[in-house]
């Protein structure tokens, strides 16, 4: 059996811990039983990202009209060629990251899926490692429920919608989340018709302003069932169908030549023999960790998805950091204290937040003020003619300090980022007004909202 200084199972996040303690010369394990390089750049938020800038272009040149400008004939997608660049560019980063791999000297690649046999030895694919420091990166993958008759149906889920073999003229989408209206905007600006599924709402974990704008501004372009919950599903004849029960009571169906099906994440936490370890795990299966992300097994710790604190590529990041600074690095030891982590959604329109919703704050019992101004209210918004954009700002009346800011229309991801060092600078409302906004730009928008809530704490 060989031992290592340090084992990571996984190779999205767990590539921030792997590759630098290899580099310092330590003897590093790293298992991947998939794709190199995780869910993000195989099967999420970079694939993704390259199918949405391409739709939005073409939603775009559609809507040249109101700014008077003529266009004669239609756009032609060409979406299996698109599909296949993406596919041909995300595997060649992919493999990228694997020759990287092979080129350290003191790290070893295992390709597998990875096992405890007892507290610190993994096996993969009949051989078994161990070492002091184990770190486990292992992710998530999407959860789907057990809607009867959905079973060996060729339904989609994220990963197949990232890895497309044709385009559905109609295309069922079960789920409300980001990755629903994310990737269900991006099927149908590219030419299929999009039917959603919404049992509560679109993008409920929002703030109630921002969510509520999306909902009315996305129902415009995209036919939805709300409250509905899927009874069962049929394939026949190369179509699906839907059964799905309506809050009246009523049943409707609703028939398509693709279900994509975006209902959450579950962790990757099943097959990883935990039972054969001190190491706990929650009802949905998230680990458990500590404030320095050790699980119950002294030694062994735990980042990213697998935990659940939050779902994202740059969350990961963030704990990989930390913990390599902690175990390898010359940081004190210290708990994980997490900055403001925001969040974007790249649907159309888009939406960027940080810090708290409204109805945290209200839930926290927090004396807050919340402003408002629209993308309309100032030049460069104006200019652009939007349907729906407004930045809302939540401050806390006694220090007048920024608790919350969430914004959706154009640019929301690239506007947020101000707010975001507001927030982990523990700005207040006169902070935000002492730097000179350029003019016109959109963040005027943010110092517009500013000023509205200066006013009304002075």
């Amino acid at each position: 059996m060989k031992t290592y200084d340090l084992i990571v199972v996984g190779s999205g996040g767990g590539t921030k811990i792997s590759t630098p303690a290899a580099k310092l010369g330590k003897k590093v394990a790293i298992i991947e039983k998939e794709d190199f390089g995780g869910t993000c750049l195989n099967r999420g938020c970079i694939p993704s990202k390259m199918f949405i800038h391409p739709a939005n272009q073409l939603l775009q040149a559609k809507n040249l009209g109101k700014y008077h400008i003529k266009h004669t004939g239609n756009f032609e997608v060409d979406f299996l060629n698109l599909a296949r660049r993406i596919t041909d560019e995300i595997t060649h980063d992919s493999e990228g990251i694997e020759e990287m791999y092979e080129t350290i000297e003191s790290l070893d690649v295992y390709k597998g899926e990875a096992r405890f046999v007892s507290e610190k030895v993994l096996e993969v694919r009949g051989e078994q490692i161990t070492a002091p420091i184990i770190v486990l990166a292992v992710g998530s993958r999407p959860y789907v429920p057990p809607i009867p008759g959905l079973a060996g149906t060729p339904y989609m889920t994220s990963r197949e919608a990232l890895r497309p073999e044709k385009l559905p003229k109609k295309l069922l989408v079960i789920g409300g989340g980001y990755i629903a209206t994310e990737l269900g905007h991006v099927y149908a600006t590219l030419g299929s018709e999009a039917v959603f599924f919404v049992r509560d709402g679109y993008l409920t974990q929002e703030d109630e302003t921002v969510s509520d704008a999306f909902q009315k501004e996305f129902e415009k372009h995209h036919m939805t069932h709300y409250g509905s919950t899927a009874l069962s599903v049929r394939y026949e004849n190369d179509t699906f169908t839907i059964r799905a029960t309506q809050p009246d009571g009523s049943v409707i169906t609703e028939t398509g030549d693709a279900l994509f099906m975006a209902t959450g994440v579950a962790p990757n936490t099943d097959n990883l023999g935990l039972e054969n370890t001190p190491i706990a795990t929650y009802e949905r299966g998230y680990i458990e960790v500590n404030e320095y992300l050790e699980t119950k097994s002294p030694g062994v710790y735990a980042i990213g998805d697998c935990i659940g604190t939050y779902l994202f590529r740059h969350s990961v990041n963030f704990e990989g950091e930390y913990l390599f600074g902690q175990l390898f690095g010359d940081d004190d030891k210290s708990t994980i204290d997490y900055p403001p982590m925001p969040h974007a959604v790249f649907s159309h329109p888009e939406i960027a937040g940080v810090g708290l919703t409204e109805q945290a704050a209200r839930a926290a019992g927090i004396d807050y003020l919340a402003v408002t101004h629209t993308y309309k209210e100032s030049a460069q918004g104006m200019a652009r003619i939007p349907e729906v954009g407004l930045v809302k700002l939540l401050f806390d009346r006694s220090s007048k300090q920024l608790i919350g800011a969430h914004i959706i229309g154009e640019e929301a991801a690239t506007m947020i980022h101000q707010l975001i060092f507001a927030i982990t600078m523990k700005a207040t409302s006169d902070d935000l007004l002492k730097m000179i906004y350029i003019h016109p730009a959109l963040p005027e928008i943010v110092r517009n909202a500013a000023r509205k809530a200066a006013a009304e704490l002075s």
